[in-house]
This record gives structure tokens, sequence and C-alpha cells, in this order.
């Protein structure tokens, strides 16, 4: 997609499709990175992949004439929301993912659609709508369907207790940056805006991660590792985050966080199309209930139109 027309991204079938295009970077983005973290330990692979994905918007925020400067009295409240979606985040999905099963963080990382309505009812001026909250019920609903349907283990056992609990501060942490950025989006484009916080995340895991880093065996990564840090900066946090900024802007932090839970169902496809597995009935009960949710809370009502969400 040109960045030159992403303007093209305020048409509202276009801002469905681009979301739906995230779900899919996400989607494959999980299995790329178990591949690269076979060669590299995380907080390397975190500080790597942020350099890409700066690089890249700012090259490109800079051929669109836009300045990484942002306004005085914005400029530490701006680094505040970057350190939690970007290295809270961060951080805290690589450390639970490690203490619980990638089941288990699937589900935790479900709710960020529902820590998203619930921050927004109360401390913005996004209201939950009977639509909004139905179709983020729906959709939890079906991402729970399709992790019970797999085969993968699932356990909220005392072994896995520690990782489940990380992993939901995680999703608090993108659900409080979806909801805080949307005042700042106002303000400032999706391009300029994600080019930011992208610097304070470069420079914040770089902080923690040069210890690891200038550990690191650079000749052992292969060409393969490394593809997969390109694709993950690159792809899942450079032009995703500009197109899931764009979507918090134009449709609001409930409608653009219900596609995250698109990313299970692509998974399923993808295994489904790819790799010749069989679907469960519980499976596509949940893939349907998921896509129904996006489209409930798609739904526009009156209340809508006064806030502008198209």
């Amino acid at each position: 997609m040109p960045f030159k027309k992403i303007k093209l991204l305020n048409r509202p079938y276009l801002i469905d499709l681009s979301l739906i295009l995230v779900a899919i970077i996400w989607a494959l983005n999980f299995s790329i990175v178990k591949v690269s973290l076979r060669e590299m330990d995380p907080y390397s692979f975190n500080a790597l992949r942020f350099i890409f994905a700066t690089t890249l918007l700012w090259y490109f925020a800079h051929k669109k004439g836009y300045s990484l400067k942002v306004e005085k009295e914005h400029f530490w409240k701006l680094i505040g929301i970057g350190i939690v979606g970007n290295l809270f985040y961060q951080m805290f999905f690589i450390i639970g993912l490690n203490y619980t099963y990638a089941a288990n963080a699937a589900v935790m990382l479900g709710t960020i659609p529902i820590w998203v309505a619930l921050l927004s009812q109360f401390f913005t001026d996004e209201k939950l709508t009977f639509y909004k909250a139905l179709g983020v019920f729906f959709a939890f609903a079906g991402v729970a369907f399709i992790i019970m349907g797999g085969q993968g283990d699932i356990s909220f056992e005392s072994d896995t207790f520690l990782g489940n609990v990380i992993t939901l501060i995680a999703a608090v942490c993108w659900a409080t940056y979806t909801i805080l950025s949307r005042k700042y989006l106002r303000v400032y484009s999706p391009l300029q805006y994600s080019a930011f916080m992208s610097v304070v995340g470069l420079i914040t895991l770089l902080i923690v991660g040069l210890p690891f880093m200038i550990k690191l065996d650079w000749a052992a990564i292969s060409l393969i590792g490394y593809g997969g840090v390109l694709y993950s900066g690159a792809l899942s946090i450079g032009l995703a985050y500009i197109i899931w900024n764009n979507g918090v802007k134009k449709i609001g932090a409930v409608r653009t966080a219900a596609y995250q839970n698109l990313v299970p169902v692509l998974g399923l496809i993808f295994g489904l199309v790819l790799l010749g597995e069989q679907l469960t009935t519980l499976q596509y009960i949940g893939a349907a209930l998921v896509i129904t949710g996006i489209v409930l809370a798609r739904m526009k009502t009156a209340a809508d139109q006064k806030l502008n969400l198209k």
C-alpha cells in the first residue's frame, strides 16, 4: 500500500480492509517470531525489530513532510503513552508468554477489546453502545471457542498462573495505549504519531536490550532469523501501527480493537489452507462468533454520528 495514498484509508470500507490486513500480518507474526527466537533472545529481537520499524516510519514520515516534533505540552504525555504501548506491552507479553502456554496467552490477549471498551467507557468520550458491547462479547467468546476447540494445551492452574497474569497485564497495557492515543490522533496524523511512538519504543527497548545484544552471536543468526526481524519490524510494527492508529482515529478505539480478535480466526484459515489442518466444530463456531462480533461492533448509532465515528 503506497504511503502517498494513506488518505484513502479515510473511506470506511478501506479502513475495514486495512484492519483485516493488520490481523493477517499479526496472525503470521506469531509463527515468524517463534522461528527468529530460536536464534536470538527476545530482548535483542525486540530492540532489533524496532530499529527496522523506526527507520521505516521515520523515512515515510519525512517523505510526507512530517516532523517528529510535537507540541511542548504533549511531549511528556506522549512519552508516557509510548512507554506503555511499546516498552511495557512488549516486555510483559514476552515474559508472560515464557511462563504460560501459547493458548493461554491467546485468551489473555483476546481480552484487549474488553479492556478497551471498559476504559473507553469510563475515561473517554467514546461510550459503549448496545451493538459495541454485544460485538465485544461475541468476539471474545469466539476466541475462547477457537482455543477450546484446538489441540494446544490450555491451563489456568497454579503452574501457569504467573504467566497468565503477566500476559493479562500486557493486554491492559495495549488497551490503555489504544484509548490514550485517540486524543492525540486528533492532533497528529497516524503516520507522524506512529513514527514518534516508534522512536520512544526504540530508545527504551535499546536500553533494555543492549546488554543482551552485546553478548549476541551475530554470525550464528541465519538469513531466516534476520528475515523474521525485518518482517516483524517493518510490517507487524511499522505498517500495522500506522493502520491501527488510523483505525483508532477514524472509527474509534472499541471498533478498532475488535479486529484484534480476528487474528486467531486467520490463524485457523492459514492452518487449514497451508498446512491441511482439520478444524473442530467449536473452532468453526468460534470463527463465526468473532466475525459476527466485529460486524456488530462496527454498526453505527445516532450517538456515533455525533462523535463523527464513521
